[in-house]
């Protein structure tokens, strides 16, 4: 059975973008997402990227967590390819909502200090239940 097809407008490609602050990242994001997965050669061709800037924008996704890999076993000489999957959008927000809530707090905490106040900021960000 097939998985429905993702259609990602230009609005949402620009969230992305701003999101992940950088335009290879936000390309190879929602290129997987498109894709439900990808080799890097695929990523490569499907973006239209330079092949060093996409191995170094997985590699550097891959340690924020942004992606996941899971090696593909090859039976020919050489390295296994890796396949990569992009999280979630959900989790991409979620994950998102957490850092922006820390840099809101760290500059509350500030004028805490200036004030001598009680002021904080915080930021939640609940996944919304649909009714069945």
């Amino acid at each position: 059975m097939k998985r429905p097809r993702i259609i990602i407008d230009k609005s949402t490609e620009r969230a992305v973008h701003e999101l992940l602050k950088s335009k290879a990242e936000s390309k190879i994001y929602l290129f997987l997402l498109r894709k439900s997965g990808a080799k890097s050669e695929q990523i490569i061709k499907g973006t239209k990227l330079h092949p060093s800037t996409v191995r170094e924008s997985l590699v550097k996704m891959h340690q924020q967590r942004l992606i996941y890999r899971e090696k593909l076993k090859n039976d020919c000489i050489g390295k296994n390819p890796f396949f990569y999957k992009a999280v979630s959008p959900i989790q991409l927000v979620q994950r998102k909502a957490r850092e922006m809530e820390n840099r809101l707090n760290k500059l509350a905490n500030l004028a805490k200090k200036q004030e001598g106040g009680d002021k904080y900021v915080k930021i939640r960000i609940y996944k919304r239940e649909e009714n069945a």
